[in-house]
């Protein structure tokens, strides 16, 4: 557990320094690239993980991830962003039909041709749009205090305190303790983010905010634990040192995105 936790500091400490370049400082399309990088992983790892006989649907799966994340932060064409989930929903359901057998699972696998691309490509096109906005880059940085910070308080919260399962069926660590502390740390986010570099976030907001956002983020971390579960995995993927794969470094981040962006368009609005 120490060696774990260890490896988890040393990956963020390498890591933030670089995302607050990409967000605060270098040209915008590092951090869309890096979200494009993301997307793709998180794709690559979610279909693997629900599809993993089936090649060419893995392969449309990802195919459509991408474009639907790209047709989020393309400049906004309402007609094309309409017309995107129907014409997934179509796609996804013929590609079903070329690949029927077994027959008992083509219910699933339809259903995650449609449920994937929206799952990531579209929250991570949220992000996007998030950073494209005025001062983007800060509230980027406030939506991964509120989800991170989160994540580090039920995690101290949990260990120090725990004692009530939150959800044993789905994550059997999980506390309503921890969950508790989870919520606090999500507060502390917002409460750094107005005093040290957001102050146009109004404090009470910001506090409605880091609540209902921390509780969306749980339940981003359940749900992918819930996928995870369902397939018979203990990781997403590898590729992040002490977290395993994308999907499980960011599975909250991705719930939490759509709603720190559609509070900034309401406020701006």
């Amino acid at each position: 557990m120490r060696s774990n936790l260890a490896v988890r500091v040393l990956t963020a400490v390498v890591a933030v320094p670089f995302l607050l370049y990409l967000l605060l400082w270098a040209p915008s399309w590092g951090f869309i690239a890096l979200l494009l990088a993301a997307c793709l992983i998180g794709a690559i790892e979610l279909f693997g993980m629900t599809m993993r006989d089936q090649p060419l649907l893995r392969a449309w799966g990802v195919a459509a991830t991408l474009l639907q994340f790209g047709i989020m932060i393309s400049p906004r064409d309402p007609l094309l962003s309409a017309a995107s989930v129907p014409v997934l929903v179509i796609a996804a359901m013929v590609l079903g039909l070329s690949r029927p057998a077994p027959v008992d699972k083509a219910a699933s696998r339809i259903a995650w041709l449609i449920a994937g691309p929206l799952y990531i490509g579209a929250t991570l096109g949220a992000l996007g749009l998030l950073f494209l906005g005025k001062h983007g880059g800060y509230w980027v940085v406030l939506a991964a205090l509120i989800t991170w910070l989160g994540d580090t308080g039920a995690y101290f919260g949990g260990r120090a305190f725990g004692k009530h399962k939150l959800y044993e069926t789905v994550s059997p660590n999980k506390t309503v303790e921890g969950a508790g502390a989870g919520l606090l740390g999500s507060v502390a986010g917002v409460l750094i983010a107005h005093f040290w570099f957001l102050p146009q976030l109004p404090l009470l907001n910001g506090v409605a905010l880091a609540l209902f956002g921390g509780m969306v983020g749980q339940l981003g971390d359940l749900c992918e634990s819930l996928i995870k579960r369902g397939c018979g995995v203990k990781d997403s993927g590898w590729i992040v040192p002490g977290h395993g794969g994308i999907l499980d470094r960011i599975d909250a981040l991705l719930f939490v995105s759509p709603v720190v962006w559609f509070y900034v368009q309401w406020l701006q609005g």
